[in-house]
């Protein structure tokens, strides 16, 4: 009998510890991401913000309703002051607004809303990557992403890729998510760019960009400051990314150093680099793991409760 229940006992704990991720801490790091063109929202996991696991099975927990080509790209997700989720995601490739949705468990979403936050700009050509930050000085939320608006700044690169394109990121600004403020325009570095991310770092703001500039090539990742959340930020810095082309940038703080994770997009592989100051970066793509074809997403961390209430949905 006692054989028996050693066995027992054994066989569960291997069981769960397929099942549970290992109890590290009051916190989890969450991943949200689509694949393939934008199927829809899916999350991966982390203890240690370097293994990412799938959950439910990978598949997508949220398909999109809103726009003409009703993608889902890019999503960001925060936790507002109110306790609730914010979701914002780019939901086409030519449209002037994005998309947006709200959560009390990251499980059930509000229906989902297209926010025209460049229709009163006649030849904007698109929004993308939009994402959300919570400003507590002023109480409201910045929504920034990166729009082209044909012949509004000087055109250096003459590929033909940026005589389509030539990017800068703009923003709104909204406390409820029903009046929004008109866009403005956040950052013009002087070159093509997409994919800001904003981070808080004691009394200043640093925004995580990609120069998209594709001739001369760049396609890598910079870091410019700023001491609020809507500028005027800095000149770009030296690239923080390698000889491989990175997008879609976002950032944990894990113990003493930061993050900042991208889209190797034409490697089909997701990268990493590791800082403890901001200044000096270090290569750890080879350290970090994540499901097989997540594209452009954003992590983020939660409580461990609310994980279990995640899987038990």
């Amino acid at each position: 009998m006692k054989k028996l229940f050693r066995f027992s006992a054994l066989f569960s704990l291997l069981f769960l510890s397929k099942v549970l991720p290992a109890q590290k801490g009051d916190s989890v790091y969450l991943f949200c991401y689509f694949k393939g063109g934008g199927d829809g929202l899916h999350y991966a996991y982390s203890n240690d913000g370097y293994k990412w696991n799938t959950m439910f099975n990978d598949s997508a927990i949220l398909k999109p309703t809103v726009s003409k080509d009703k993608l889902f790209r890019d999503p960001c997700i925060i936790k507002g002051a109110d306790g609730k989720y914010h979701m914002v995601w780019t939901v086409s490739w030519a449209d002037k607004g994005i998309g947006y949705a709200s959560s009390s468990d990251l499980m059930h979403w509000s229906e989902q809303r297209f926010v025209p936050v460049m229709q009163h700009e006649d030849s904007a050509k698109n929004t993308w990557a939009p994402e959300i930050n919570y400003d507590p000085k002023k109480k409201e939320y910045v929504i920034y992403w990166a729009s082209t608006i044909a012949s509004r700044f000087p055109q250096k690169d003459t590929s033909v890729e940026g005589r389509k394109n030539n990017h800068r990121i703009y923003y709104a600004t909204t406390k409820d998510f029903k009046k929004w403020s008109k866009a403005k325009l956040l950052y013009e570095p002087g070159f093509s760019v997409i994919d800001a991310t904003l981070i808080a770092d004691g009394k200043q703001y640093v925004m995580f960009l990609k120069n998209e500039t594709k001739s001369p090539v760049q396609k890598n990742l910079r870091v410019a400051y700023a001491k609020n959340i809507t500028g005027p930020y800095s000149q770009a810095g030296a690239p923080i990314t390698g000889n491989y082309w990175a997008e879609g940038p976002t950032t944990l703080k894990i113990g003493d150093e930061w993050m900042v994770y991208f889209d190797k997009y034409t490697a089909h592989s997701y990268g990493a680099v590791l800082s403890k100051d901001l200044v000096n970066w270090t290569d750890v793509s080879d350290k970090v793991s994540f499901p097989k074809g997540v594209r452009h997403g954003t992590a983020f961390t939660i409580s461990r409760k609310e994980f279990e209430k995640m899987n038990n949905k």
